[in-house]
């Protein structure tokens, strides 16, 4: 590659915060809504969102070029293949994780990536005085942006998870750490004999009950609060812990991995549901969540010894790896005997 088109390509990875950002605001005036039903002018699509019209135009020709909306010569607007991942409604929609990205927290905490990177601590701490979990509780409006952004995320995941692992033989599954039960009710879903536990924090599991009614599962999912760090439900085959260890170092992870093996009988099975780093030079989207989980907790996503190492200091031993289509992997490990 000349040093031209390199500067050139360089120069669209530097910039590239500009469309996180335009992307955020589309997803927050929900444009992408407005356009689902076909072509409309950019005024027609300021008036429905509230927005300034020449201003939005300008955002839309500039999302446009990026492949995300279609602009026709009469300025109308349509969506593209990418623009329909930003509606609302559709399967696999990205609208939230897209609000989310730029809400104040974690949109302040990546812009102090460089402290994270010099001093070895949380970039989060450091922006907004405390941590993640405790500024969402005390910016509720934030706090509802990144719940909806990972129920989203769930929905696709489980899917994934499902078609990559067969959880029939289990009696019941105990989910820890498991929100709102997007995961667990499609496991029962797909797998009618089995009975589930649900564990987490009350104030999270709070409305968690309702989705699993509407679902049909009440009679066959119990609900239980608690804190991971202290003890969780025993008597289960299985138990799944899904994008909870990359939140915590290693100590803290450890301790978790401790707390669910003394709940479990020596025939249960783990499931760590997490990214796996991938090899050098290769699948950066690990790699820079990798970057997130340093900002956002002064965590980290792990490698496969990584995860071999964690586990085995908490008392399990991995016996393999499972890739999905989405980016997680399930970590299927045994207690050790």
């Amino acid at each position: 590659m000349a040093a031209a088109d390199a500067s050139t390509e360089l120069m669209r990875l530097i910039n590239g915060y500009q469309v996180s950002q335009a992307l955020h605001v589309a997803a927050a005036l929900g444009v992408a809504d407005q356009l689902k039903d076909g072509p409309k002018s950019y005024d027609a699509v300021a008036r429905a969102c509230g927005a300034h019209p020449a201003s939005l135009y300008r955002l839309l020709r500039a999302l446009a070029a990026v492949g995300v909306f279609h602009e026709a010569s009469n300025k109308e607007f349509s969506l593209t293949r990418l623009g329909l991942s930003l509606t609302s409604d559709t399967a696999g929609s990205t609208r939230n994780y897209a609000q989310w990205i730029g809400t104040p927290g974690q949109w302040g905490s990546w812009g102090n990536l460089l402290y994270s990177i010099k001093s070895g601590e949380c970039a989060q701490r450091f922006t907004c005085g405390t941590d993640a979990w405790t500024y969402r509780e005390e910016h509720p409006e934030e706090q509802a942006v990144f719940n909806c952004a990972m129920t989203g995320n769930s929905r696709s995941e489980a899917e994934a998870v499902l078609e990559a692992y067969d959880f029939r033989r289990f009696g019941c599954v105990v989910d820890i750490g498991g929100g709102q039960g997007r995961l667990l009710k499609a496991i029962l879903t797909a797998c009618p004999a089995t009975h589930g536990i649900l564990f987490d924090q009350p104030q999270v599991i709070a409305s968690a009950g309702h989705v699993l009614a509407v679902a049909g599962l009440a009679q066959r999912c119990q609900i239980v609060a608690g804190s991971f760090f202290e003890s969780v439900p025993d008597k289960g085959d299985a138990y799944i812990t899904k994008a909870i260890l990359h939140d915590w170092d290693d100590e803290r992870s450890i301790d978790i991995l401790h707390t669910c093996r003394r709940a479990m009988s020596s025939t249960a099975t783990l499931f760590v549901i997490e990214r796996v780093i991938g090899p050098p030079n290769e699948i950066p989207e690990g790699k820079f969540s990798d970057l997130n989980m340093m900002v956002q907790y002064a965590a980290l996503e792990r490698t496969r010894q990584e995860f071999h190492d964690v586990l085995q200091n908490g008392g399990f031993d991995m016996s393999e790896v499972v890739p999905t289509r989405c980016p997680l992997s399930i970590v299927v490990a045994h207690p050790t005997k």
